[in-house]
C-alpha cells in the first residue's frame, strides 16, 4: 500500500522550454522563467517526491507548459496551462511515477499500468491497454513505456524512425524528446531512436551510464561516476556540461540543460530567456 509504503524520491529536476523546477529535501518544490500560465505557481505544494514539466520544441507557437507533482500519498498535482486538460489529473490515484509532454500528462500506477490525461490528437494519450511498466516518459508527441523485460512500448507519433525503439531490448531507463527517444541499457550503454539532425542521437559511443534525458534537439547523460555528457543542439550552450561533476540528476529542457550535485547545489547551462537557468539556490 503506498499509505505505508511512501514512494521514494526521485526524479528532482524538470526542465521545459521556458521554465525549471527543482524538487527540495522537505518535499517542496522551487521554480524559475516563465510564468504566464502559471506553471511556477507552486509554492504551495507539499509532500512531493518527483516533478515534471511539459517541455515543447522552440517554435513561434509554442512555449505554453505546464508543471506536475507527485505526492508521497500517490497523488498528483499541476499548475499551469490547461487548455487540453492536461492539468485534470486531481482524481488519479496509487501513481509512483509521472510524466509531461505537450499539452498532456502521463501516470504510471503501483499495478504497473499507465493514466493519461490532455492531448491525444498524435494518439499520445494511448496507453490504457499497457501493463507491466516500470517507467515513462513523455515528449512532444510521443509516449514512452519501460516495460519489466526491458522492451519499451511506444504511442502517438512514429515518424522519423521513432519507431525504432519498438526493438530495444535489456534496458534500465528511458527519455523521450521532441522527436527523438533515448534508452540506457542495464551494461551502461545507451540506444537512440528519431530524428538526429541535430546529432541528439549520437550517443552510441556512451559507457557508464546511470540515466538519460532528452530534451528537443539536445540529449545529455549523467554517467555513474557524477559526470556529464551531451550530444546535440548546443546554439545557446545547452550542452556546456564537460565540466560538471559530482552530479546526481540531470534535466534536459528545450535548449537549456539542469544538474544537481550531491550537496544540493543547482547546475544550468544554455538559454536563459525567461530566466529558467536562475537555480542558485541550494536544495539541502
Amino acid at each position: 500500500m503506498i499509505g505505508l509504503n511512501p514512494i521514494p524520491f526521485q526524479n528532482p529536476l524538470a526542465a521545459a522550454r521556458r521554465h525549471s523546477l527543482a524538487l527540495r529535501p522537505d518535499g517542496t518544490v522551487f521554480a524559475a522563467g516563465d510564468n504566464r500560465q502559471g506553471e511556477c505557481e507552486v509554492d504551495g505544494w507539499q509532500n512531493i517526491v518527483a516533478v515534471a514539466a511539459a517541455n515543447v520544441h522552440k517554435a513561434n507557437n509554442t512555449g505554453s507548459s505546464h508543471s506536475v507533482g507527485l505526492r508521497s500519498d500517490g497523488t498528483v498535482v499541476a499548475a499551469g496551462w490547461n487548455r487540453q486538460g492536461q492539468c485534470a489529473v486531481g482524481e488519479w490515484r496509487d501513481i509512483i511515477a509521472i510524466a509531461a509532454g505537450w499539452r498532456r500528462t502521463i501516470g504510471l500506477t503501483a499495478q504497473g499500468t499507465v493514466v493519461a490525461a490532455g492531448r491525444n490528437n498524435e494518439g499520445q494519450c494511448e496507453v490504457s491497454d499497457w501493463n507491466d511498466i516500470v517507467a515513462i516518459a513523455a515528449g512532444d508527441w510521443h509516449t514512452l513505456g519501460l516495460q519489466s523485460d526491458g522492451t519499451v512500448r511506444r504511442s502517438g507519433n512514429h515518424q522519423y524512425g521513432l519507431a525504432d525503439s519498438d526493438r530495444w531490448h535489456d534496458i534500465v531507463g528511458i527519455s523521450a524528446g521532441y522527436l527523438h527517444s533515448v534508452g540506457v541499457k542495464a551494461d551502461g550503454t545507451a540506444v537512440a531512436a528519431g530524428s538526429d539532425r541535430q546529432g541528439q542521437c549520437q550517443v552510441a559511443s556512451w559507457q557508464h551510464l546511470s540515466t538519460v534525458s532528452a530534451g528537443s534537439y539536445h540529449t545529455v547523460g549523467l554517467r555513474k561516476d557524477g559526470t556529464v555528457i551531451a550530444a546535440g543542439s548546443n546554439e545557446y550552450g545547452q550542452c556546456e556540461v564537460g565540466d560538471w561533476h559530482d552530479v546526481v540528476a540531470v534535466a534536459a529542457g528545450c535548449a537549456h540543460t539542469l544538474g544537481l550535485q550531491s550537496d544540493g547545489t543547482l547546475l544550468a547551462a544554455g538559454s536563459n530567456e525567461s530566466g529558467q537557468c536562475e537555480v542558485c539556490e541550494r536544495t539541502d
